[in-house]
């Protein structure tokens, strides 16, 4: 009998720039750590402290990247990860264009807000070489470039689901 999964919950920030186009909140996680130079959404696992999931989502935010005012539209569908064992809740929120970003230099590396549109390009998927600390040799990961950097992984199964939702505009009345 497999362990009982551990529960994490991660914040999916989106905002609508002066352009209208509607742009995802990624960090950067930094070189150490079983996910380092990985690109991600806001979040971690539940501490015994957080009243529920979306509280953990939120305080997470807060944490890695100075979240204070966030607007939570929907509960996403759960993603799994297999090697570690997590059910991840995730959560849709609607923050502000101009929201500052402050990184916690210990988790968060940088902020990238990619569009909508970029990730959802029929081009933007394919193979892709991952690097970073734990492998410096790289990793060939089906992924999308954003920046210098290569989204894949859990984060990228996360946005399978939700891109073509917010380009549908299942949102649009509160974005």
């Amino acid at each position: 009998m497999s362990a009982s999964p551990r529960l994490a919950a991660v914040l999916v920030p989106v905002f609508r720039d002066s352009n209208g186009r509607l742009r995802i909140v990624l960090i950067v996680r930094t070189d150490h750590g079983l996910h380092g130079g990985q690109l991600a959404v806001p979040g971690g696992k539940q501490d015994p402290g957080d009243e529920s999931l979306v509280a953990t989502a939120l305080r997470e935010a807060r944490e890695e990247i100075g979240l204070e005012e966030v607007d939570v539209l929907a509960e996403l569908p759960t993603v799994r990860s297999g090697p570690t064992n997590f059910e991840v809740h995730p959560f849709l929120g609607r923050v502000a264009a101009d929201a500052p970003w402050r990184p916690n230099a210990d988790e968060v590396a940088d902020v990238l807000t990619p569009a909508v549109e970029e990730l959802a390009a029929p081009d933007a998927r394919r193979e892709l070489l991952f690097t970073s600390a734990r492998w410096p040799e790289g990793l060939l990961v089906d992924g999308i470039p954003v920046g210098e950097r290569v989204l894949w992984g859990m984060t990228l199964r996360l946005l399978d689901d939700l891109v073509p939702r917010l380009l549908a505009g299942e949102w649009d009345d509160a974005l």
